[in-house]
This record gives structure tokens, C-alpha cells and sequence, in this order.
């Protein structure tokens, strides 16, 4: 028995053990699909010498890229009836269950397909997406890792390896698995943004603005980047440069709480209660639209402890100087947890897609390419 196909295996039995255990899963969006190859090229390449294998495989790829999901099930089932040894109608099957969200029944699939073809390097990637959404991280890992030693330049392996990899909390390995991804596909902004996620909070601060520079250079619709970028700046005294970014976070994305909020703080802390005020009073209130009471009504209580404040420096400022406009919030002040030593308050959770429009997770499953079963896509 082949090492590649105990490794299956293994993650197979882990994969079932935890179904039973925990029904914990990571939010993603629905898996794309990606352009549908030419009926010629599918006609003259099923892997298959089966004729009726090949023509119900063909009709399978063709319903599955019109997601026409159940008909694609049932070609793809009739094709390896004919053929039981077609890895890659069982790789389609997986990729069908992991759409559909049966994620016990895609993990057996993908497992099918590797004991066919162990060198089958997405199948093993679309295994490591299915015990990814699981919350099996290691297991997720090690189909990342399997995928990676059959094929070193699949992109969005190390991309989720990198983010399974933060999520373990080993972050230099993270870090490394970003910066190959960059260097495989120096387009990826949402590497660069978790590569600076990663750097950030092994504390190089200098390289992660420069990570978050590239990332919103390459999409100026990441909030989160703004955010994270402009509080870096602010511990490191560039008060001017965060709150440019905080307002250029705005003018591209009006509706973002926290912005609104860090925008408040840093104002605060230069003594400007009024606009800072204005900026809490809009924080507020998207927080209200988006139902989240209680952290509308934090923000609430910093704004009448600023209303408090500025009241009491009124008859202060008649006799004597006023005080440093960079003065802190009393302990005793009600502030949401966020915010340390009142300092802007960083995102630590890589992006996801309740915040953004685009997905953290490439999550799309990979096909062979019709003219192999072991070529990556």
C-alpha cells in the first residue's frame, strides 16, 4: 500500500471521527466554476478508453459547467459504472458535494479519487478545501502540503496552506506560504493583505504597511487593509498619514462601522471632540443598521464621555491652558474591547466574506485538465 494512499486514508478516518464530534464550520462563499472547456477538446481527451464511460464523463463536465449539479451527479455516477477506475469523475463528484455543502460525502469522494490516482494534486487540494470549511485544520494542512509536493506551483494550495497555517497560530510558516504565492502570482491582493495580517502581528510594523500598501494597490476595496494600515501609522506617531487613510477608507467604502470608529478614536486623541463626535455619531449608527446593538451602544457611551469631557474643559479653557490635545480616555471609561491604550483598534481576523467582496479563501475546486488526469488546472 502506497504512502500517498495511507495519507488518504488517514485523512478519510480523521475527517469521519470528527463529523460525529463537531459541527463547527468557516464561512465561505459558493465555490465559481471556472470557463468550460471546447466540446472538441472534451470529445478527444476523456481519460477513458470506455466509450460509454467516456460519452456519460463528457456529459457530466458539460451539465456540471451549465450547474446543473444533480444531472452532473448522475453522469459522472453512470460514467464510473462503466469505468470505476475515472479519478477524475470522482474529483467532479467531490467538488459537486463540496458545493452542495455535503462535506462528509465530498471528503469519501476526494479520497476515491486519490487511491485511483495518487498523483492526482487536486484532488488532494479540493480534500484540503473540504476538511478546511470542516475546521480540520491539520488534516487541511497535510492535503495542502500532498497537493504542493505532486504540483509546487499551485497558487491557491499554498494560499490556503497559508491561511490554515495562521490559523494554527505558526505564522512564519504563514508568512513564507504568502510570500510564495506573491511570488507565483504577484496579483493576489488578498495574499498581500495576509501576508501583512501576518506580519503585523509578529509585530514588524513597516513591513506590513508596505504589504498593505501593495494589497490596496491592487484593490482599493479593501476596507480592512485601510483600517489596519491607518492604525499601524498611529503607533507609530504618523497621526496625519492614518487619518488620510481612515478618510480615504471612507470615501471608497461609506458604510464601514469600524472605520468610522478608529476614525473617532485618533481624533480623539488629537483633541478634535467635534468632528471626532461626528465620526463616532456615524459608527453608531451603521452599527444600528447592521443590528448590533451592543456595540452601538458602546459607541454611545464614548460619545457622552467625550460630551462629559469637553464640558468639563469648557470653564478650564477661560483660565487656565489647555492640556496636552493628546490625552487618553480615564481608565473607568466605558470603550469596546477593541481598543488598547485607546489606540485604533487592528482587525486580527484575516478578511471574510461578511466584510468583503472578495473571499479570503480561493476556494474554487480545481478539474484536470481533460488531456490528464494528473495535470493541474
Amino acid at each position: 500500500m502506497s504512502q500517498k494512499y495511507q495519507l488518504c486514508q488517514w485523512l478519510v478516518r480523521s475527517s469521519k471521527v470528527v463529523l460525529l464530534s463537531s459541527s463547527v464550520f468557516l464561512v465561505f462563499t459558493i465555490p465559481t466554476t471556472t470557463k468550460f472547456p471546447g466540446n472538441k477538446l472534451l470529445a478527444q481527451n476523456v481519460p477513458s478508453q470506455n466509450l460509454e464511460a467516456a460519452s456519460f464523463f463528457q456529459q457530466g463536465v458539460m451539465l456540471y459547467y451549465q450547474k446543473d449539479l444533480p444531472a452532473a451527479e448522475y453522469a459522472f455516477r453512470q460514467a464510473l459504472q462503466k469505468d470505476p477506475n475515472l479519478a477524475a469523475a470522482r474529483n467532479y463528484l467531490g467538488n459537486i458535494m463540496l458545493q452542495q455543502n455535503r462535506l462528509d460525502t465530498a471528503v469519501q469522494e476526494y479520497g476515491e479519487a486519490i487511491s485511483i490516482n495518487p498523483n492526482l494534486g487536486e484532488a488532494y487540494y479540493n480534500l484540503g478545501l473540504a476538511l478546511h470549511k470542516q475546521g480540520q485544520i491539520e488534516a487541511a494542512v497535510t492535503a495542502y502540503q500532498q497537493a504542493l509536493v505532486i504540483d509546487p506551483t499551485m497558487a491557491a494550495a499554498l494560499y490556503n496552506l497559508g491561511l490554515a497555517l495562521y490559523e494554527q497560530g505558526q505564522t512564519e510558516e504563514a508568512i513564507a506560504a504568502y510570500q510564495q504565492v506573491i511570488h507565483l502570482d504577484n496579483s493576489n491582493a488578498n495574499a498581500y493583505f495576509n501576508l501583512a495580517l501576518a506580519l503585523q502581528n509578529q509585530g514588524k510594523t513597516q513591513e506590513a504597511i508596505a504589504a498593505y500598501r501593495q494589497a490596496l494597490q491592487l484593490n482599493p476595496n479593501i476596507a480592512m487593509a485601510y483600517n489596519n494600515m491607518a492604525s499601524l501609522m498611529a503607533t507609530q506617531g504618523q497621526t496625519a498619514e492614518a487619518i488620510a487613510t481612515y478618510q480615504e477608507a471612507i470615501r471608497r467604502i461609506p458604510n464601514n462601522a469600524v472605520v468610522y470608529y478608529n476614525l473617532g478614536v485618533i481624533l480623539y486623541n488629537q483633541g478634535d471632540y467635534r468632528n471626532a463626535n461626528s465620526a463616532l455619531k456615524r459608527a453608531r449608527n451603521q452599527y444600528r443598521q447592521q443590528g448590533n446593538i451592543e456595540q452601538a451602544d458602546k459607541v454611545e457611551q464614548f460619545m457622552q464621555q467625550i460630551a462629559q469631557r469637553k464640558k468639563q474643559q469648557e470653564p478650564q479653557n477661560s483660565q487656565t491652558p489647555t492640556s496636552s490635545p493628546n490625552q487618553t480616555p480615564t481608565t473607568n471609561e466605558v470603550k469596546p474591547a477593541q481598543d488598547r491604550a485607546n489606540q485604533p483598534p487592528t482587525s486580527n481576523v484575516p478578511i471574510s466574506v461578511e466584510q468583503l467582496p472578495s473571499t479570503l479563501m480561493q476556494e474554487t475546486p480545481l478539474q484536470p485538465q481533460p488531456t490528464s488526469e494528473s495535470t493541474s488546472q
